[in-house]
């Protein structure tokens, strides 16, 4: 795919995400790796619903600057993503409401933010982890990804938002939106007791469409 191309479809699909309320006002922040080794990341202070192609930055192999504008303060994150998830090829970071709301419970579970609710959660998300409060733009959260090893591509930061790294662009935006309809539904349904899918059942999604999921047990 042409540089040309990616760099339309990080602004058609952030206009996407921005118009459906999925990250308000410049919050939010998207990239894709390049054929190169460079990659083309949104500017710092950027709404995702009004992004210029020709204006996107990009960085190279070593995430510097190499032309447009100057970069979201979250490089360090996406880095992280891109260099322990060795099949990303894009990873899309949002600020949408029900995603943050989930991290912020006290309930969660570090290993698995969220059960196993439904299947495209699991097809589309795999696990999610979730990992502390930085402040955004700390350098340390990618200390943080990285101590997770490269098992998880959907990641919750605590009282910030969601990240999600996929094999595409299209695959991380999918995985995002269902992220968030997940939490939607965790939180529609808190202490009402759901029914969750049986180990049975994970075990014959993963079989069938070869999950990989981090081995863990939601109690």
């Amino acid at each position: 795919m042409s540089e040309t191309k990616v760099r339309e479809d990080i602004c058609r699909l952030g206009r996407s995400l921005f118009e459906r309320g999925l990250t308000p006002g410049s919050s939010g922040n998207i990239s894709v790796r390049l054929e190169d080794g460079g990659w083309l990341v949104t500017p710092t202070n950027a709404s995702l619903g009004s992004l210029d192609p020709a204006r996107l930055s990009r960085l190279d192999s070593q995430s510097r600057l190499a032309s447009g504008d100057p970069p979201t303060k979250e490089v360090p994150l996406h880095t992280a993503l891109y260099q322990t998830r060795h099949t990303a090829r894009a990873v899309v970071h949002l600020h949408s409401t029900h995603s943050v709301a989930l991290s912020m419970l006290p309930e969660i579970d570090p290993r698995a933010a969220l059960p196993p609710m439904t299947a495209y959660y699991l097809m589309k998300c795999g696990s999610t982890a979730l990992v502390p409060y930085y402040r955004p733009g700390d350098p340390a959260v990618a200390d943080a990804i990285k101590g997770l090893a490269g098992k998880y591509s959907s990641v919750l930061l605590a009282n910030h938002g969601p990240v999600v790294a996929g094999e595409s662009l299209e695959a991380a935006v999918f995985a995002m939106e269902e992220l968030e309809e997940t939490a939607k539904l965790y939180l529609l349904l808190r202490g009402l007791n759901p029914r969750y899918l049986t180990p049975g059942q994970i075990a014959d999604l993963s079989k069938a469409f070869g999950l990989g999921l981090p081995e863990h047990r939601h109690e």
